[in-house]
């Protein structure tokens, strides 16, 4: 068991996290930031100035009832800015990544005249006739004209 959390740790899958929770955790500050300093003060200015911002109290004699629309707003624009950056800089070229991986991996098929035209050379190969596999091998097959 022990052996199994070693190889894990030691693949490298961990770090990976870790310093994407790091990262994260940093841009998420930054966003914050730019959202609240700059976006929700003009979210803001749509309420009134007596309000504190936009929204409403639900009980206008208790400040503590007010709810702040402004600042609802301002998290989801946090929030899909993050994910935006996190799509376009992490998952998508990661995804263009694999997808180049998984194309070099897949094998090179043989277009079927082709195979039929080996099988033919192998055949007589194996018969003795090595003058008519050497004609079978000149003649062009397929649509490019080429063997």
């Amino acid at each position: 068991m022990l052996k199994g959390f070693k190889d894990f740790i030691l693949r490298g899958n961990v770090i990976d996290l870790a310093v994407a929770v790091v990262i994260g955790a940093a841009f998420t500050a930054v966003v914050t930031a730019i959202t609240t300093n700059l976006i929700q003060p003009f979210i803001n200015a749509i309420g009134s100035v007596d309000a504190g911002g936009l929204g409403f109290y639900v009980n206008s004699s208790k400040p503590e009832s007010f709810v702040n629309i402004g600042a609802i707003v301002t998290a989801a624009i946090t929030f899909l800015i993050t994910a935006a950056v996190v799509y376009f800089v992490f998952v998508a070229p990661m995804k263009h990544v694999n997808d180049r991986l998984n194309a070099r991996k897949t094998p090179v098929k043989a277009d079927p005249t082709e195979v039929q035209l080996l099988i033919e050379i192998r055949d007589l190969l194996r018969a003795g006739r090595v003058d008519a596999a050497a004609e079978a091998a000149d003649r062009p097959s397929g649509p490019t004209g080429t063997v």
